[in-house]
């Protein structure tokens, strides 16, 4: 089952950016972009958004949405350096023909 977050983010010096952040069988993949006209590319987490995403978690382990467990691996991975990625899923800039 995989799990998804995203939220907004302002910076002064990039902008506005969307977060996005996939859990998916012990792998999380964070990544972002600017404009609905923007490819999603990497992103690396700051201490910022590994609170954020552990508070976006939180809040759906009353409602149901997500067990203890699976909020206790969300916390494990989230401390995690880089950017992640989940197997089998690939990124492509442009279509190869």
């Amino acid at each position: 089952m995989s799990i998804e977050f995203g939220w907004w983010n302002k910076n002064p010096e990039q902008g506005k950016y969307q977060v996005n952040v996939v859990v998916h069988g012990g792998n999380i993949e964070w990544t972002r972009h600017q404009g609905h006209h923007t490819s999603w590319e990497e992103h690396i987490p700051n201490d910022d958004d590994r609170a954020k995403l552990i508070y976006e978690a939180e809040k759906r382990v009353p409602r149901r949405l997500i067990s203890q467990k699976q909020f206790e691996e969300i916390k494990r991975l989230s401390e995690n350096v880089g950017a992640g990625k989940i197997s089998g899923r690939r990124f492509r800039s442009s279509p190869s023909f």
